[in-house]
């Protein structure tokens, strides 16, 4: 049910037979069974897939039209779009969106590419900091000297 896409408490919450454990007892289960935790983690991953899907489906749904009527006559003024339907089918997307990208980063994240010094090694975040901290005080060391 997890790789279909429902959420770990509703499965729970909706379990009409009584067997399922308590979420605690999943959670726990976690922690204490390597091969549990592994099947509960490909679960997850293609959950991400089908939260992908839907996804799809939901952008292509037709919106609802709503009539608009003169209030005096009652008659049809124009047909428009339901504004607080497409407000709905947005946050809808975006919660899919967030939770496959969270639940998949590789696959959904988004993407930071970094390139490497010209025929050198890669660039790390750590050198560039240091590189531009010791730009800053040698600048104010300068600074001092000359003022």
């Amino acid at each position: 049910m997890i790789s279909e896409g429902m959420s770990l408490r509703k499965i729970l919450k909706e379990d009409k037979t009584g067997l399922l454990p308590a979420q605690s007892t999943v959670y726990e289960w976690l922690l204490r069974h390597p091969s549990f935790a592994e099947q509960y983690t490909r679960a997850r991953e293609e959950q991400a897939d089908t939260l992908a899907d839907e996804i799809i489906d939901i952008a292509d749904e037709q919106p609802e039209i709503v009539a608009v009527t003169d209030k005096r006559t009652g008659e049809l003024i124009e047909h428009k779009l339901d504004g607080a339907f497409l407000q709905w089918q947005k946050n809808r997307i975006e919660a899919r969106k967030w939770t496959a990208m969270k639940l998949k980063p590789k696959k959904y994240g988004d993407r930071v590419a970094m390139e490497g010094v010209e025929g050198g090694a890669p660039i790390t975040t750590q050198d560039a900091t240091a590189d531009k901290f010791l730009e800053i005080i040698r600048n104010m060391e300068m600074k001092k000297r000359a003022g």
